[in-house]
């Protein structure tokens, strides 16, 4: 049996850990109401306190656009916590597997970013989370650092539920056509950090950083075409540049990540997004009939 503690308990990705959780895992996922990362010192006691086999983070601030008003929250939640959590980790010898972004780079070129290429965030999300990789490393524990990218599921608020909902009241849509990027379902990456934790479990994990994300690439605006095509909802979709729709924190223009390592290392390979967004929309189908 192995022990899984899991800060989140409401999110996307949290919540498919717990809906995945077999009959080999004992998972205890914490809410914000009992570990709340904008206090990092009782996140780490918590850690110090818990037997547990493997911890994981599906907890961050993901407020992209108001973290440009809020850096010291978003830092102390993405950045403070999981170096604190990872150091609590690193004294007990127990792995920490630790979810991250691909807007830790600077969306620049086209080609796929690889785990060593240099980061160069844009905005206060980004800065907030690669401060917390950096400091995951520096504690020097058996860790794991997942970068993905455009989550989407039947749960909170993501791409695939805003455009269900805009797709059903509108004839025409105009959606950003030049950022490109893998959509990847918080199932799938669910289903990699339970695989990479069997790993560590099993003493064969590898420490260090990767990429997931869904195959294959795509722009926000063709993602909205497969939505409505797999929901039936016919809207018209305009490609629009993102200087037409201007956000207070600038998005990368090229979220394309190289996934080889992940496969390389613990077998996993990248999914497919649109088979996954089949899977969502029929999770969905009771509230969109």
């Amino acid at each position: 049996m192995m022990r899984v503690l899991v800060f989140g308990q409401t999110g996307q990705v949290a919540t498919e850990l717990a809906r995945q959780a077999g009959a080999d895992i004992a998972m205890t996922c914490l809410g914000r109401d009992s570990a709340d990362l904008s206090d990092p010192d009782a996140c780490a006691a918590i850690i110090a306190d818990t037997e547990t086999d493997v911890v994981i983070n599906a907890a961050a601030y993901t407020a992209v656009d108001r973290a440009e008003s809020e850096e010291d929250l978003a830092t102390t939640i993405n950045g403070t916590a999981p170096g604190a959590m990872a150091r609590a980790c690193a004294v007990k010898g127990t792995p920490f597997l630790h979810i991250s972004t691909d807007y830790v780079f600077d969306g620049t070129g086209t080609r796929p970013w690889h785990p060593d290429d240099v980061t160069g965030p844009l905005g206060v999300y980004g800065r907030s989370k690669l401060a917390g990789e950096e400091a995951v490393r520096a504690a020097g524990g058996p860790h794991a650092i997942l970068r993905t990218s455009w989550v989407f599921s039947a749960h909170g608020a993501n791409f695939v539920k805003t455009m269900l909902r805009l797709g059903a009241e509108r004839d025409k849509l105009t959606i950003v056509g030049d950022q490109v990027g893998g959509p990847t379902a918080a199932a799938d990456i669910a289903a990699a950090l339970l695989t990479m934790a069997r790993a560590f479990h099993a003493g064969q994990g590898t420490t260090g950083t990767y990429h997931f994300s869904g195959a294959p690439d795509v722009s926000w605006a063709d993602f909205a075409r497969e939505i409505f095509a797999q929901s039936a909802l016919t809207p018209q979709v305009e490609d629009i540049p993102t200087s037409a729709y201007p956000t207070p924190a600038q998005r990368p223009a090229n979220s394309r990540m190289d996934c080889s390592a992940l496969t390389r290392d613990f077998g996993v390979a990248r999914p497919d997004w649109r088979e996954s967004l089949t899977t969502v929309l029929s999770d969905l189908k009771e509230n969109f009939r």
